[in-house]
Parts: structure tokens; C-alpha cells; sequence
């Protein structure tokens, strides 16, 4: 961001950048997509993962409780899936109806409810594993180290700095 003041006629918001509001939803779609795209990958990962699994050899070693438990993490992978790939199915019933900025939003609201949903899923998958290779306890203690990290990097720090930034504390 530079601090020359905005001076394309049409510009809609004094932060800037000279861009229309189409331009600026156009910019603001691109951001999400490739969002959309990092988070798509992981969780295609951890997908894939998951259903390999069941037909491994040790998976018959399961007892109920870890196959209930398996089967509520492929449920939420499908999950988290449906929920990043929202926004695109709503871009292509929309194409070219000048929806942009409501698509953005959409895709905004999308993404954060996706990033909680692969959140779960990464946690739980990582107390799965840890349950069925060392036992309950360590599940335990992994899923709430993670649950901290996840809770501090993805919540606390942004927080932090997006109030940084209002108040003028943050570097530009």
C-alpha cells in the first residue's frame, strides 16, 4: 500500500489503491481463490489419507470407539470439502450476473468456516493417529498442544495484529 492519495475517479474506498469497486471485487475474488487453493490442498491430503486407511491391514486392529471416531473424521473431511468448494459452485451459477462483491462475501463467510472445519479436522486427525500408535492419554496431550497452536496462530495473532494495524502500530 502506498500513501499517495487515491485520485481515479470512481475509486470507492480512500485506501490507496485507484481501483473501481469491480476492480476491486475482481482483486478481492482472486485473493480468495487462491486461498481457497492452499486450504483445498490440505485438506485433499488429509482426504486422501483418511481413506487409504481403511484399507490398510491394521485397520482391522481398530477397536469401535477408534473406527466410530475414524468415521467422524471422514465425514468432516467431506465436510471441510464441501464447505471450501462452496463459494466456486456459487461463482458458477453466478458468472456473469455482476454479483462479484456478493460472491466475495460469500467466499469470505466460506473460508472462515472452512479454516474451523479443517482446524477440527488436522486436530483430530493428529489425536487419531497418536491414540492408535501410543494411546488415549497421548492423544490427549497432543490435541490440546495443537489445539493452542492453532488457536494462538490463526485466531490470536491476526487478532493482534489487525488491531496493530487500526491503531497505526503496524509497519506498512
Amino acid at each position: 500500500m502506498h500513501d499517495v492519495p487515491d485520485s481515479r475517479p470512481g475509486d470507492v474506498a480512500p485506501d490507496g489503491r485507484d481501483e473501481t469497486s469491480a476492480e476491486r471485487a475482481d482483486r478481492n475474488w482472486n485473493e480468495v481463490l487462491q486461498e481457497l487453493r492452499v486450504l483445498q490442498t490440505g485438506t485433499q491430503i488429509l482426504t486422501g489419507f483418511l481413506l487409504a486407511l481403511a484399507f490398510q491391514p491394521a485397520f482391522r486392529d481398530l477397536d469401535d470407539a477408534q473406527r466410530a471416531f475414524y468415521l467422524v473424521l471422514v465425514v468432516l473431511s467431506a465436510l471441510s470439502t464441501i464447505v471450501a468448494l462452496a463459494p466456486v459452485a456459487l461463482h458458477r451459477v453466478l458468472f456473469r450476473r455482476r454479483a462479484k462483491p456478493e460472491i466475495v462475501a460469500y467466499g469470505h463467510a466460506a473460508l472462515i468456516t472452512a479454516l474451523a472445519t479443517v482446524s477440527l479436522l488436522l486436530l483430530c486427525v493428529v489425536a487419531f493417529v497418536f491414540d492408535v500408535v501410543v494411546d488415549a492419554g497421548a492423544s490427549l496431550t497432543v490435541a490440546a498442544v495443537l489445539a493452542t497452536l492453532i488457536l494462538v496462530l490463526w485466531v490470536v495473532v491476526p487478532l493482534m495484529m489487525r488491531r496493530s494495524a487500526r491503531t497505526g502500530g503496524a509497519a506498512r
